[in-house]
């Protein structure tokens, strides 16, 4: 009964489409990571330079994420959809005829951003359709378009073994081009959009200090996610990968088990999602982050399984989707008005915090160090503290805008 009032309260050929552009889209994405193992040979780079190649496409996406959620708000998240897969086919392009040189990959990681900022609308198309007792779950099934890594990290080794990486990205335009399609047949705009303001209207929200929490918060969970899911293919070869250690895993097997711990964390989005709107993001929120806490101080410990250190991330990973869901449960309850905007400036805030994950922690302390145990004790005690923070913030919350009377799930 409770799924067919689902499917009645809003727009189902929208909210499939917001997961397939979504998907295709964090597929894309995440092509530099899926492919590092075989970019990073070519260049011969350092453990610094291999974490922020993989890296940049995150923060391509952060940047562009906000400038596409206002104009989601301002044209539609039809046609801002189209407009990002459009201008993803360039970086594609490149990839695909270029990247010859290291700085070509990394502006090809840069655009390839667009394709990240496709958060902004996917999730504003999928919010807008339904009202506050679903927006959980509509957020969380469009937003498990982060199973999308799974594709890249299953498909992009073994196609690149097969044809060469850059190949890989001229594949990649055909799923693409089909999404395109199928999103301009299928999508409607909600009717219940609201009318296009100034950008200076659209930037107020940042005035609001729970646009800097909520940023904060997703920072953590999608930054952990996107960041982790981006490095592991280093993390996983550099520990267990045969050229470390004789009869180790090869970069074929290495994609499988980054595949595991990527579906973990997309597929357990939208079951964040409904569970928080049964129990509460605010109440859910707090479990993760102490589980996430616990996983990096776990998998600190550098098991000499990797079907242990398997456990491990996926888990964490796991609960970093969740967390995800969780998120975006309670955000569309705080800003109903603004969504298309503080999706974008909530999303860049994941997106900077999947960035400054490898490039500023787990690569400069693996190469400092020559482990990956300090970088992951630091992600414990981040995420220990920000649970702790998090606590405290919704305290204060249930006495403002999440009362009981309000009728905010909290």
């Amino acid at each position: 009964m409770e799924a067919k009032e689902f499917r009645k309260a809003g727009h189902s050929p929208s909210l499939l489409s917001a997961f397939l552009y979504f998907d295709v889209s964090f597929m894309i994405w995440v092509l530099c990571g899926a492919l590092s193992l075989f970019i990073t040979k070519d260049f011969g780079l350092t453990d610094t330079q291999k974490a922020t190649m993989v890296a940049i496409p995150i923060l391509g996406g952060s940047v562009f994420r906000i400038p596409m959620g206002i104009l989601a708000d301002r044209i539609g998240c039809k046609k801002a959809g189209l407009t990002g897969m459009s201008l993803t086919l360039i970086p594609l392009l490149w990839g695909w005829l270029g990247g010859t040189s290291l700085l070509q990959i990394h502006m090809i990681g840069f655009l390839l951003g667009f394709a990240g900022a496709s958060f902004a609308v996917s999730l504003s198309l999928a919010s807008r359709w339904y009202p506050p007792q679903y927006q959980g779950l509509a957020m969380g099934i469009a937003g498990a378009g982060n199973s999308g890594t799974a594709l890249a990290t299953f498909f992009g080794p073994q196609l690149a073994q097969a044809y060469g990486w850059h190949n890989v990205f001229g594949i990649a335009m055909i799923p693409l081009v089909m999404v395109m399609i199928v999103f301009a047949i299928l999508v409607k705009d909600a009717p219940n959009a609201p009318a296009p303001k100034p950008i200076m209207d659209y930037l107020s929200v940042f005035k609001h200090a729970d646009t800097w929490w909520f940023s904060m918060f997703y920072a953590i969970t999608f930054g952990g996610f996107v960041g982790f899911a981006n490095y592991a293919s280093i993390f996983f070869y550099d520990i267990y990968g045969d050229s470390a250690n004789p009869g180790g895993l090869t970069k074929i097997q290495v994609g499988y088990l980054v595949t595991i711990t990527v579906i973990a964390g997309s597929f357990f989005r939208p079951v964040g999602g409904w569970i928080a709107d049964k129990i509460g993001g605010m109440r859910l929120l707090v479990i993760l982050y102490s589980v996430v806490s616990v996983c990096a101080f776990a998998i600190a410990t550098m098991p000499s399984s990797f079907l242990v250190m398997l456990l491990y991330t996926s888990v964490m990973m796991a609960c970093l989707g969740m967390g995800n869901g969780s998120v975006f449960q309670i955000i569309p309850q705080r800003f109903s008005s603004e969504i298309g905007v503080i999706t974008g400036i909530v999303g860049a805030a994941g997106g900077l915090g999947g960035y400054l994950l490898p490039t500023y922690i787990l690569g400069p302390l693996k190469q400092s160090t020559g482990s990956q145990v300090t970088g992951f004790l630091v992600v414990g005690s981040i995420v220990l503290i920000t649970t702790l923070i998090f606590y405290a913030v919704t305290r204060s919350w249930r006495k403002s805008w999440a009362k009981a009377e309000s009728g905010v799930n909290f």
